[in-house]
């Protein structure tokens, strides 16, 4: 069986819209938890300013606390030189560097231009100076809400700059849900073969109910790392009407159904799933915790055993 890496990303993309504060406790315990499944990664936290993201103004703490299991990465993200000093201090195992393929989602999210996106993620990365793996995530990778396409040409241009870097890894970003399996098989293709000797990751988003096919799209051409989030949380507040990322156990589930290895417990994981509208105080876009296992049988009606036994 081909060997599948899967990241959970729930506590950091898929907590940081949400209109209520999580109790720090909260997330350390469903970390903790997820921590047991098998994860290749957890995607903790952000180190971004306490005023921008208010959710995750708890970061320290929550790093702080958490039971580490050997063998899985604990990632946090980091916007800038301040945050990448908060987060060596609590000891990350690895930084994810962040920025937007397109010039105007750029500009609405991380409030300047490429250029000095670039530069500033270039002085995070000589700051850090190989004491921790780092990561660059390209966002808006297939497509953008605010300016439509965006080249392959353009990611793969970015992704060269940030690997002559020495980045151990690339993330491509489906930010918004605007991928389709056509155009995930011409990336996967091109950049396994133009960066084999990084760690890639496809992260996508089911905005448009396309991210299992995503998914299979770019495992079928050569990737075998994605992120997902427990329950299909997330989404980005500069997407009218997206909704959140693949949904971790749905993913799973899939993968494991044909036959792939992904490391990961998915009774537990389901478990602790089924757990998350409770935390969150809604209902999750995820469908494996509505639906069950397929082979999750249910009573026989007796008048089918009434029909059964008139029948014999």
């Amino acid at each position: 069986m081909k060997k599948i890496y899967f990241n959970e990303v729930v506590t950091r993309d898929g907590f940081q819209i949400e209109p209520n504060f999580i109790a720090t406790d909260e997330k350390i315990r469903l970390i903790d938890a997820l921590s047991q499944c098998g994860y290749a990664k957890i995607e903790v936290t952000s180190f971004t300013s306490p005023k921008a993201i208010p959710m995750l103004r708890d970061a320290e703490e929550v790093m702080g606390r958490i039971q580490r299991v050997p063998g899985v990465e604990y990632t946090v993200l980091v916007p800038n030189l301040r945050g990448a000093e908060r987060a060596l201090e609590s000891k990350a195992d690895e930084l994810n560097l962040v920025m937007s393929t397109s010039e105007t989602h750029n500009l609405a999210n991380l409030r300047m231009t490429r250029e000095k996106s670039v530069a500033s993620l270039s002085n995070v990365i000589r700051f850090v100076d190989g004491h921790v793996p780092i990561n660059v995530s390209l966002s808006t990778s297939f497509g953008c809400p605010l300016e439509g396409v965006v080249l392959q040409s353009v990611v793969e241009e970015f992704s060269q700059r940030f690997a002559d870097l020495g980045v151990r890894g690339l993330t491509i970003c489906d930010t918004t849900g605007m991928a389709n399996p056509a155009q995930v098989a011409q990336m996967a293709q091109a950049l396994t073969k133009r960066f084999s000797d990084l760690q890639l990751t496809f992260h996508f988003h089911n905005t448009r109910g396309m991210g299992l096919a995503n998914i299979l799209a770019a495992l079928h051409n050569g990737i075998e790392r994605f992120d997902g989030s427990l329950g299909g949380l997330g989404g980005c507040p500069y997407a009218p009407g997206a909704s959140g990322n693949i949904s971790s156990e749905d993913s799973v589930h899939m993968l494991e159904a044909m036959g792939f290895d992904t490391g990961i417990d998915l009774l537990r994981l389901l478990a602790i799933a089924r757990e998350l509208p409770f935390i969150v105080g809604h209902d999750v876009p995820g469908q494996m915790i509505k639906a069950g296992l397929p082979l999750d049988l249910h009573p026989i009606p007796a008048y089918v055993d009434e029909l059964r036994n008139i029948a014999e």
